[in-house]
């Protein structure tokens, strides 16, 4: 598989999971007095990476969807 497909495979998966620490920093964030701000810029920075993967992915054709591939293994 060529490198371009592995990342139509892989930029799906590290936007989601970006997605799932944003929020998770998010939801720290109301409990974290006088870090709050900080906390919430790092969320703010991840979302604009996930910009910058969705255009990468976008510009490489979009998703490639391939559930069997083992992409740490490749």
């Amino acid at each position: 598989m060529e490198d371009k497909d592995k990342l139509r495979i892989l930029i799906p998966h590290w936007i989601a999971h970006n997605q799932e620490h944003a929020k998770e920093f998010r939801d720290w964030s109301t409990r974290a007095d006088g870090v709050s701000a900080d906390i919430l810029a790092a969320a703010d920075s991840i979302d604009l990476s996930n910009v910058s993967l969705s255009s990468a992915l976008e510009k490489l054709g979009g998703n490639l969807p391939h559930p069997a591939w083992d992409y740490k293994n490749s």
